[in-house]
């Protein structure tokens, strides 16, 4: 199917709500998953055990995309590296992590495309199942401030102040991004009909927010996510298709 999507997805000159661009970031913004590459770099730096680890990671990676995964279960395991090395050692290697993994990952087209939203006035959000400590400075690389990273918050030890393991609040995942995004509004005093929105998805874990948005828009969409959208008319945007 050749790839459709709207240029900035404007709502009409009368309508004078505040306009967000919500994107999600892996194999949306991003060519990859950065929360499975994370695991993969940390096995590669003998950060965890290599083997079992990778093994693991994947087994957890397959869940997400078939829609089952214990985001807890598997926030546990994803971050027991860096509860264990601490904030040095950890915030050293996702710099290293930053500049291997994800600047060369980091393409024209996904720059592009935030760039016309913010041509267009829009305020832009990135929307994440991702944590929060592989995200911030994702978000950052791409122009988009803490204020406006909506990823899965992580517990901090109350005595080290370093993560624990553990989630904190709801967590951005699923019908999560939905209740997250309303949160975000409620803070700034607006509700879903003050705002024009327009989501940008690859996955069927993001059909919640899809379906709540003015705009839903499925880029480089994952089989289920493709028919879903077909079937509703929402563009389909492959961004990451060769020219």
């Amino acid at each position: 199917m050749p790839s459709h999507a709207p240029t900035t997805a404007t709502p009409p000159a009368t309508d004078t709500r505040v306009r967000l661009a919500l994107f999600d970031l892996d194999h949306t913004l991003l060519p990859l998953d950065s929360d499975y590459e994370w695991g993969q770099f940390s096995v590669r730096q003998g950060l965890v055990e290599g083997q079992a680890f990778a093994q693991r990671n994947a087994e957890f990676f397959e869940q997400y995309r078939a829609g089952t995964l214990d985001l807890a279960q598997y926030i546990r395991f994803a971050t027991e590296a860096i509860c264990r090395l601490g904030p040095e050692a950890s915030l050293a290697a996702r710099q290293r992590f930053m500049a291997e993994v994800i600047a060369p990952a980091i393409l024209p087209p996904a720059q592009a495309l935030l760039q016309r939203h913010r041509d267009a006035g829009d305020e832009v959000l990135i929307v994440t199942a991702t944590n929060i400590f592989v995200t911030e400075p994702i978000a950052q690389a791409l122009g988009v401030p803490r204020s406006h990273l909506l990823a899965v918050e992580l517990e901090r030890d109350a005595h080290s102040g370093w993560y624990n393991g553990q989630i904190a609040g709801v967590p951005s995942m699923r019908e999560g991004k939905v209740t997250r995004v309303a949160q975000w509004l409620q803070q700034r005093g607006w509700g879903w009909p003050q705002v024009h929105t327009t989501f940008y998805s690859d996955s069927r874990n993001d059909l919640a927010l899809l379906e709540q948005v003015d705009v839903p828009v499925a880029v480089n969409p994952d089989p289920t996510l493709r028919q879903h959208a077909q079937q509703r008319g929402w563009a389909i945007m492959d961004l990451f298709a060769p020219a």
